[in-house]
């Protein structure tokens, strides 16, 4: 099992293959980025909405650690020290094509209103189910985009990973009070919107993801030939998230988290690819010399 955050992280293997590839040692640097990789993919996966984006992002995130390993003194984790960077470019990376369409909660949960609802068999929903978990997963991941950029990176962190609030505080580099504050106020904010809407957590609403699997693939939003979210993936979130947040947390909201974490922890389509072209990025190369 991989727990992208464990309890019983050291930061010794991390500053040993820093330290290495300090000297030259390029098999350390590639260890490095392999140990982090899931974690910096999926983060990005659900900033932008997409893999190929999100390939992009990751790729730019660690060409930025890596030219800035220099800077590195030890005086926090090593992890912490990465994250942080990862985030700040995240977070401050030129918007991309579904953060421009996407933003605004009442815009987007009257455009899933305004698509017909056709009811499939018990047989069709059999057959369809590949299908169905795509549009599931990539509507609930589109909620995420009507969160301001900050709200949703906290709610990622915190309500979907997991991530205990004191590193959450440290990575966005504010006081654990203001983190705990932020993330009440981003699981507020998406989970009203929710629970008026959304029928994964509210039996009540009428929205149910098989009623609009038709109308995601006439609009082109699901192609059963070539998933985007429901794909590449060997476990999911909730395998990895170990460490429950508790930051004002009431008995229903472990619904929307149960959705969220039941979400696919992606694979990079071609990893190595990514590796590589970090490896060969340029700056990369100028500044140690590859």
């Amino acid at each position: 099992m991989l727990d992208i955050f464990p309890a019983s992280y050291t930061d010794q293997t991390d500053t040993e293959l820093v330290n290495a590839f300090r000297q030259g040692d390029r098999e350390a640097l590639e260890q490095l980025i392999r140990r982090h990789q899931m974690f910096v993919y999926n983060v990005a996966w659900k900033m932008a909405f997409n893999p190929h984006d999100a390939e992009d992002l990751a790729q730019d995130a660690w060409v930025k650690v890596i030219t800035n390993l220099a800077t590195f003194k030890g005086e926090s984790e090593f992890r912490t020290w990465l994250y942080r960077i990862v985030v700040n470019h995240f977070l401050n990376v030129k918007k991309r094509p579904a953060e421009k369409m996407i933003s605004e909660f009442g815009e987007y949960f009257g455009g899933l209103d305004s698509l017909a609802d056709e009811v499939l068999t018990e047989e069709e929903q059999l057959q369809r189910e590949r299908e169905i978990e795509e549009v599931k997963v990539s509507c609930t991941a589109g909620m995420l985009l009507c969160l301001d950029r900050e709200q949703r990176m906290i709610y990622v962190l915190g309500e979907i990973f997991d991530v205990d609030h004191k590193i959450g505080a440290e990575i966005l580099n504010i006081s654990s009070d203001n983190y705990r504050q932020r993330l009440v106020r981003a699981r507020k904010d998406l989970h009203q919107w929710m629970d008026k809407k959304c029928g994964l957590v509210n039996k009540s609403n009428p929205c149910r993801c098989a009623k609009k699997t038709n109308a995601f693939v006439k609009q082109g939003w699901v192609d059963k030939d070539n998933l985007l979210f429901n794909v590449n993936y060997l476990q999911r979130i909730n395998k990895v998230a170990t460490s429950e947040t508790n930051i004002g947390f009431e008995q229903t909201d472990k619904l929307y988290k149960t959705v969220y974490q039941a979400h696919p922890l992606q694979q990079p389509r071609q990893p190595d690819l990514i590796l590589k072209n970090v490896l060969d990025h340029e700056l990369v190369k100028s500044i140690f010399r590859l």
